[in-house]
């Protein structure tokens, strides 16, 4: 599975009703491999694994896979059984309809929709309002589940048009981008992801076995999103992961090497709401975090592999990801 990094943020939202309960936050913090000093630093982030191993932990102790985000619990195994249901649609329409009916049997502040016009689909949230509204980790994460399901159902990542969020701009709007769209509105009527509309006409293509792999693994491939080997995003990550970093052509070149014009690339990657930049400051970034947090490579050896001259770059460069030098952040990951 490919790598990516988690921001802090979502790591104290998950920790939240953990902490209102009394429970051992740092315990589950230490099982998923995080330590509980990164809380404690605002540009912090960890692994998607240790992520997905925290997202676990957490909906176990709660016995809630939505954490305490609703007046009632959507408990443990609530999230396959609703899987295991959505691959017997014939179509993507048929089976997010079905996930919609699902979450608002299960949920009582939430209600869900698939919603559709002439050109667009739209997966959408409206939750009732309440003292403790608007809950915005519960829009994210009912937002990541659907569209991660989608995209696993179908057999490929759906493009997010744009996004739409029924609450302010949250401190953490910079991770958006990322996870939804580059286009985004906020304070809107409901939460919704557009996109194209005729990708609720396409088959659904996973079974029985299929469910079970995909369960297998979950959360981290719905963390990460859902990505099939056509995704051009996904294909430059891998091509120049699997490249040294110094080997890293230019966009020009790296255009050349996939057969297209600088400007057709160009195209395509704003299509995924991505540019070749991007990927390429995620993917050191990303890459950065998983060697300190999962090798004992040296600090100097991580700044060679990823294409730094000198330490001292990669040192700023860390530092502008996390808020926290390379050194200091693998301390803090060995305190758990």
């Amino acid at each position: 599975m490919e790598k990516g990094s988690i921001s802090i943020y979502f790591v104290q939202s998950a920790l939240e009703p953990v902490l209102e309960r009394g429970l051992d936050a740092e315990e589950l913090l230490r099982a998923a491999g995080i330590s509980p000093a990164l809380l404690h630093t605002p540009q912090g982030r960890v692994t998607a694994q240790n992520f997905s191993a925290l997202w676990l932990g957490v909906a176990r102790a709660l016995d809630d896979e939505l954490f305490a985000q609703d007046s009632r619990r959507m408990k443990v195994g609530s999230f396959a059984m609703m899987c295991q249901t959505l691959i017997h649609s014939p179509t993507l329409e048929h089976a997010l309809e079905r996930m919609a009916r699902f979450f608002n049997i299960i949920l009582d502040d939430f209600h869900c929709s698939l919603e559709s016009d002439a050109r667009h689909g739209y997966l959408s949230i409206r939750e009732r309002p309440s003292p403790s509204s608007p809950r915005v980790f519960g829009h994210e994460t009912l937002l990541m589940m659907q569209h991660g399901v989608a995209c696993w159902l179908v057999g490929r990542r759906i493009p997010v048009l744009s996004a739409a969020f029924a609450y302010p701009e949250p401190s953490r709007s910079a991770e958006y981008p990322f996870m939804y769209s580059q286009q985004l509105r906020f304070n809107q009527e409901a939460t919704a992801l557009c996109f194209d509309r005729s990708y609720l006409k396409l088959p659904v293509i996973q079974n029985e076995q299929t469910v079970k792999d995909f369960l297998r693994v979950a959360p981290a491939n719905i963390v990460l999103k859902y990505k099939n080997t056509t995704g051009l995003a996904a294909q430059i990550r891998r091509r120049l992961r699997a490249a040294s970093r110094t080997e890293w052509p230019d966009f020009d070149s790296f255009a050349q090497t996939l057969h297209m014009t600088p400007s057709t690339l160009r195209r395509r990657l704003e299509d995924e709401g991505q540019s070749f930049q991007a990927i390429k400051d995620q993917l050191r970034r990303d890459m950065a975090i998983d060697y300190l947090c999962h090798t004992r490579k040296s600090v100097m050896d991580i700044a060679l592999e990823l294409g730094f001259a000198e330490p001292s770059a990669f040192h700023r460069a860390f530092k502008k990801w996390t808020g926290t030098g390379p050194g200091e952040y693998r301390q803090r990951m060995n305190e758990t």
